[in-house]
């Protein structure tokens, strides 16, 4: 915080003025502006947005890698002679299974070896996943491919690096952008996917992610910035990754970031089951559906985001987004037989988890120790994708016995679930 506002200051202090009569002699170095009184800037700077602009650009090669193939690696596994339906799961799963486990030695190795290292060597292992998937044929070839791309979990330390970069007052926006990037990777992957697919082929499409990676190791070498110095690499190789998991200033981040996960993933399990079977929209369809209610959504992101920035208390902001996360699934459960109703909740819902998605860890980055930042985010990252994996699980078994409406419930109960810890912490600080 010191040298971000030092920095911020040295700027200002370029054009500063006096503010008292240049014509008094007691005018002096002291009526100049200093770190203390400077005035909060909530826009980004120059610097800042060049850097938000690089990372934002590398974050979405790492999330169309997750995405693209969504809708369409199922179908290709399936038609491999060694196939069986079991086999297509283990495809499916092996990116994020083994990104979980990748992502605290990458968090640490940001805060040891540095950031940029760390996200060129995860580029790397990416871009060596999609040349492999060009030209494997097999099962086991498809599955090595999609773990090896799995392997590159470099989001934690594209994260500490935007933290280093980035004043702890424009945090949240920065990370909003961030955001916003991953929301748009997702909507065009639904879009372009099929379209790939179709002219190019499966082989293709990971040849479009090797592009990718490439362009996001072209980002980092020519628009990110280098490694703040000095990072306290002793102080990073004392402290063990158990005290990091356990901090108590940490830990209603790491329970926030499951929960949120946790309800986007049975919120996706849910909604595409209700468009078609209750509703009668083909799959086809769904991508416009998406794509309305990420833009509309916008809106409502905007105005959390100008709201974190400018109360004294941001805490409470992002726990009336939590508020609003859990009344938009309670309503998603009653109005989810009627189309216009349950798009209005679902973008209401949206505005809620683009903020907190972006929310979340730009206060982790500023609540968590400098040396250990990289570490906390890994953490993070590894909560985030356990409740991504746990969700659907929790989720089918309600559906199950309950029906869709019932995971909705569930969605909601988690979110109060978390807003209490919030609450409870915030009183034990």
């Amino acid at each position: 915080m010191e040298s971000e506002r030092t920095w911020y200051y040295t700027q200002l202090k370029c054009q500063a003025k006096p503010i008292h009569d240049p014509n008094d002699a007691m005018a002096t170095e002291d009526s100049l502006i200093t770190p203390e009184s400077a005035p909060i800037k909530h826009s980004l700077s120059a610097r800042e947005r060049r850097t938000v602009a690089a990372l934002a650009g590398i974050y979405a090669t790492r999330m169309l890698g997750l995405f693209l193939p969504l809708t369409v690696l199922s179908l290709y596994v399936s038609s491999l002679p060694d196939s069986t339906p079991v086999r297509v799961g283990w495809a499916m799963g092996a990116y994020a299974l083994v990104q979980t486990l990748f992502q605290l030695p990458f968090g640490r190795g940001s805060d040891r070896f540095g950031r940029r290292p760390m996200i060129a060597f995860g580029l790397i292992l990416f871009l060596l996943g999609s040349l492999l998937g060009m030209v494997v044929h097999t099962f086991a070839g498809v599955v090595i491919a999609r773990a090896l791309q799995g392997a590159g979990s470099m989001s934690a330390a594209v994260t500490a690096l935007l933290a280093d970069h980035t004043r702890d007052e424009v945090r949240t926006r920065a990370m909003a952008f961030i955001g916003i990037s991953i929301g748009a990777s997702f909507v065009l992957s639904l879009v372009v996917a099929p379209v790939l697919d179709t002219v190019l082929g499966m082989h293709g499409v990971f040849g479009v992610m090797a592009v990718m990676a490439l362009l996001g190791l072209a980002l980092l070498q020519w628009g990110a910035p280098h490694d703040v110095d000095p990072v306290d690499r002793k102080i990073a190789a004392k402290t063990s990754l158990w005290r990091v998991a356990w901090m108590a200033s940490l830990r209603s981040y790491f329970v926030g970031v499951f929960a949120l996960h946790f309800i986007l993933a049975v919120t996706f399990m849910s909604v595409p089951q209700i468009l078609v079977n209750a509703l009668g929209i083909p799959k086809a369809d769904h991508w416009q559906i998406y794509l309305g209610v990420f833009l509309v959504s916008l809106v409502g992101t905007a105005l959390f985001v100008r709201s974190v920035e400018r109360v004294a208390r941001p805490n409470r902001v992002t726990l009336i987004a939590i508020l609003v996360a859990a009344g938009s699934q309670a309503l998603l459960a009653v109005v989810s037989g009627q189309l216009w109703p349950m798009l209005i909740v679902f973008a209401l819902y949206f505005a809620a988890f683009n903020f907190l998605e972006a929310r979340l860890p730009a206060a982790l980055s500023k609540a968590a120790p400098t040396s250990d930042r990289g570490a906390a985010l890994g953490v993070f990252g590894t909560c985030q994708s356990l409740g991504s994996a746990c969700g659907p699980v929790a989720g089918g078994v309600i559906a199950a016995r309950f029906g869709y409406g019932g995971v909705f419930w569930l969605s909601a109960g988690m979110a109060l679930l978390w807003a209490s810890v919030v609450t409870l912490s915030a009183a034990d600080a």
